[in-house]
């Protein structure tokens, strides 16, 4: 007998006060809900389930989304609010639906929700205190939280802080989370959906493409920070108003993966108009670009031949993640250099960096095979 792995149905109690990132509680719990596979999603009591077994779930709370999917896999079991106790969902028998109901409308802990006439004996999920997400490649802290005007401000920065890349360029990283969260919330009370964001970017990415190539590099660089600046905005508005579409994933990161040899192109053909001479320039743009190409194969095929990025195998590879020759941080040398009207070294250095960080690659991934002809496996040092 094969095991049934259809999702009970959902009954939603309650409403937020407040939206979060421009949605409601139960807006965002039915998007949630339903990419993780959830039928029958409904309002208690208008559609109460007359057999098998039915998930209850407050729409006054934000639940992360492993919680809510062991939620609906586990049987006989509650979630609660670790900070209160208050019992926040329970997957119940359809026989104790309305008092298991009626036990979460009073606001009750855990103690007297597991005790209660009519409840099977159950298991209390754990929220633990930390997780490993696999598609950003970082850690985060999962959380259940009531929403209320008082906590809003406080579950929007979670959100947004579990929807950043943990490991990514130094920019990204380190400069960019602060106000790509405030124009998130801009983007938000303006109604802007990700792909317009992504298509400004795009925009700014043929402007960044002409300035460098009519040597223009200030303005240029202006407009190429903005750009990477949009790309920061974009993903993080998809996800923290759960917007994601695969047309969106491959929008943007198709710009993201075909415009860096491109400004590179341009930038060498901009000495030329600016009056520079750049020494063998055609082997300088061989090299940058030639690398910037080989690199990307280079990390598609760790992922291929371990399943997980190289950058997220050990800790110093996602260190180097921050300064590998990718196009933020030889935007970084190019500003630098530019800085002291010396865009044409700016270049040079960006091509020994390039070659550089081809020569920490190569031997990552000799590293990686050597291990695997030894017989061990490779995993995350983030996922222990």
């Amino acid at each position: 007998m094969t095991k049934d792995t259809t999702p009970p149905p959902v009954r939603l109690i309650g409403e937020s006060p407040v939206p979060v990132w421009g949605l409601s509680g139960r807006e965002r719990l039915e998007h949630m809900l339903r990419n993780l596979g959830a039928t029958g999603l409904a309002a208690w009591p208008a559609e109460p389930v007359v057999s098998g077994r039915v998930v209850l779930l407050r729409a006054d709370y934000v639940v992360e989304e492993n919680l809510l999917r062991e939620l609906l896999d586990t049987p006989d079991s509650l979630l609660a609010d670790p900070e209160t106790g208050i019992v926040v969902a329970g997957h119940v028998s359809h026989e104790a639906a309305a008092e298991f109901a009626s036990l979460l409308e009073r606001d009750t802990d855990v103690a007297r929700a597991t005790s209660a006439p009519g409840i099977s004996p159950v298991r209390v999920i754990s929220v633990p205190d930390s997780a490993y997400n696999e598609a950003l490649r970082s850690r985060f802290v999962p959380f259940v939280k009531r929403i209320t005007p008082a906590t809003r401000d406080d579950i929007q920065r979670r959100l947004f802080a579990s929807s950043y890349k943990g490991v990514t360029d130094v920019v990204t990283k380190h400069v960019w989370p602060r106000p790509a969260y405030h124009a998130t919330r801009a983007c938000v009370a303006m109604g802007l959906s990700p792909n317009m964001v992504t298509s400004a970017s795009g925009v700014f990415v043929l402007i960044a493409l002409w300035l460098f190539a009519d040597g223009m590099f200030g303005l240029g660089l202006a407009a190429g920070w903005a750009m990477t600046f949009l790309d920061t905005v974009d993903g993080k508005l998809a996800r923290v108003t759960l917007t994601s579409s695969p047309f969106g994933n491959v929008f943007d990161h198709g710009i993201d993966l075909v415009h860096p040899p491109f400004w590179y192109w341009a930038w060498i053909v901009g000495l030329h108009a600016a009056g520079m001479s750049l020494w063998q320039a055609d082997l300088i743009a061989a090299v940058v670009i030639g690398g910037y190409v080989v690199q990307r194969l280079q990390e598609g095929a760790f992922l291929q031949l371990f399943g997980m990025h190289l950058h997220v195998w050990r800790r110093f590879d996602s260190f180097f993640r921050q300064i590998t020759a990718r196009r933020n941080p030889n935007l970084l040398i190019l500003t630098f250099f530019t800085l002291f009207a010396r865009p044409d070294i700016g270049m040079m250095v960006v091509a020994l960096w390039t070659a550089v960080s081809f020569v920490v690659h190569s031997v990552q991934l000799a590293q990686a095979i050597a291990m695997r002809l030894r017989g061990k496996a490779l995993s995350s040092w983030l996922a222990s």
